[in-house]
């Protein structure tokens, strides 16, 4: 045993990550690297002392899905994460990552297209960045308070090799973006993102996919919800990518909707029938009925071929809209009564002629022009160059319970940082699943809880030397009360801090304190895991 270091967390109840049962110990950390001590530390000669009498100790939580890679920049300290207990979050999420992209015009274009989901920070220019080793180098010197983990998006890719057009990939196309994956896994990416809702990611094929998934390994997908039954299909895809590509496919946001014609059963049967076939199928939730993403999704994918300018232009045409109508009425979008539109909370509007709609409804806002539902969203989407976001209904709460319990789920908060009012689960996530979920409906035990928060999301990214208590691993963190802890986050108030993260430590620094945010900043890239 160590008889010096320079942070003792002593008298507190470890959960170190494994699912096993929780014991009284200490851990002790040193140059940023921690040790468990059994027995007493009375005599231990430590700089620094935190008594965590009647408080879990436990490693930092991992999110498998953030919409942070812009937005970090205007708050490196981030805040929403830290405070409920997150050392490190993965982004280049939904295919939509910002490196590779060799042509700065096409940099900026992906983020004009996807400022409605992402955001567009002044703070992240100038994108001086093409490679994916010049972009995490950009985030490397901006010194976050987290961790990050980088996928590489599909749209990236295929914006690199094929451009922003509706056309199927060619065998050269292919071979073109499985080099430059191949070059972006060397320089530090864990894996490949795909968001299949979001063109131009969404005209991959899916022997496109596999074939990018046999380079990088890990298949981290926003599946494609309009395919088939719109059920089963997506994620029978999304396995069937896995299994072609001989990698491993990682679900996000897996979660059923009241709409789906079937309970959740079926759902989490793909998986377990995948994995008892020998596939490596996992996936992430986030607790929380309500979504986010871009208002742009509302618009189908042909009318986005080419990118935002195109776009732009072919959303003021008539005969665009007209099409649009009869595409919405296909999926069932009604135009009377409560609808559809009435459940879309906008967000992140900047024009000074448009900020009395910021957090009200697109329902609210149709009724307030007078017009035709297509018109009045096309016309917003033009107005605001295509920069609204959107909150609306989600997982359904009667059947969240049964992923957040499968022994496979993990959580991904599917965070968004725009708009005055996004959803709860940017503030609330992590602490929501230990306070009601654990401790209140005793869903799952505590320790399962930490183990799929921390070990499990580490060993599906290939994280080395985190996600756990061992001697020698890196110090992230987390020391939390297990009767305090608890969500605020709502979706009337979704920006409130949670209760109950007293501590938490990302690389042996102290970043939350008591409860509050210390400033520290000692995150860092964690190129291919390390």
């Amino acid at each position: 045993m160590t008889r010096a270091c320079e942070l003792l967390i002593e008298h507190g109840t470890v959960i170190d990550g494994s699912g096993a049962p929780g014991f009284a110990a200490a851990v002790g950390i040193t140059d940023g690297r921690l040790e468990v001590i059994h027995g007493e530390t009375a005599e231990l000669n430590a700089e620094r002392r935190i008594d965590a009498r009647n408080l879990i100790v436990a490693p930092g939580f991992i999110d498998l899905h953030s919409h942070s890679g812009l937005m970090i920049f205007a708050d490196p300290l981030h805040e929403p994460k830290v405070r409920q207990g997150v050392t490190t979050e993965v982004i280049g999420v939904d295919g939509l990552s910002y490196a590779p992209i060799p042509d700065p015009h096409d940099l900026e274009a992906l983020v004009h297209m996807n400022a409605g989901l992402d955001g567009a920070p002044a703070e992240a220019r100038p994108y001086d960045w093409s490679s994916v080793e010049s972009y995490l180098d950009r985030l490397d010197a901006l010194h976050p308070s987290v961790n990050l983990a980088y996928l590489v998006g599909n749209s990236a890719l295929r914006i690199g090799a094929i451009g922003w057009e509706e056309v199927e990939a060619s065998a050269t196309d292919v071979a073109n973006m499985r080099s430059m994956l191949r070059e972006a896994m060397e320089q530090g990416a864990i894996g490949l993102s795909s968001g299949l809702d979001y063109p131009p990611g969404a005209y991959a094929s899916t022997e496109e996919l596999a074939q990018l998934t046999a380079e990088a390994g890990l298949y981290h997908t926003h599946v494609r919800y309009d395919l088939g039954d719109r059920y089963l299909d997506p994620f029978r895809e999304a396995i069937e990518i896995g299994r072609r590509g001989d990698g491993a496919t990682h679900i996000t946001h897996f979660y059923h909707r009241q709409t789906f014609p079937d309970g959740p059963g079926p759902m989490l049967a793909l998986v377990d029938d995948a994995r008892a076939e020998g596939l490596d199928v996992t996936f992430d939730t986030y607790p929380y009925e309500w979504a986010s993403t871009r208002l742009l999704i509302m618009i189908p994918p042909w009318v986005q071929a080419g990118g935002p300018m195109r776009t732009k232009e072919r959303l003021a045409e008539s005969s665009v809209r007209d099409r649009i109508r009869r595409e919405l009425a296909e999926r069932g979008v009604l135009y009377a009564g409560r609808n559809a539109w009435d459940d879309v909370r906008l967000g992140a509007f900047t024009r000074p002629d448009l900020l009395r709609w910021e957090s009200h409804t697109l329902g609210e806002v149709i009724a307030d022009r007078g017009e035709d539902p297509v018109d009045v969203l096309c016309d917003v989407l033009i107005e605001e160059d295509l920069r609204v976001n959107q909150v609306t209904p989600g997982p359904w709460t009667e059947t969240l319970r049964d992923f957040i319990a499968h022994p496979v789920g993990m959580i991904g908060t599917d965070s968004t940082f725009i708009g005055a009012k996004p959803s709860p689960r940017t503030y609330g996530s992590f602490p929501r699943v230990l306070g009601q979920f654990v401790r209140d409906e005793a869903l799952i035990s505590l320790e399962e809880a930490v183990r799929s928060m921390t070990s499990a999301p580490a060993a599906r990214l290939g994280v080395v030397d985190r996600g756990a208590l061992r001697d020698g691993y890196i110090a992230d963190v987390v020391v939390f009360d297990p009767e305090r802890i608890r969500s605020n986050a709502t979706y009337d108030e979704p920006r409130q801090f949670p209760d109950g993260i007293e501590w938490l430590v990302v690389g042996g620094e102290v970043v939350v304190e008591r409860g509050t945010h210390t400033g520290a900043r000692p995150g860092r890239v964690l190129r291919g895991g390390r």
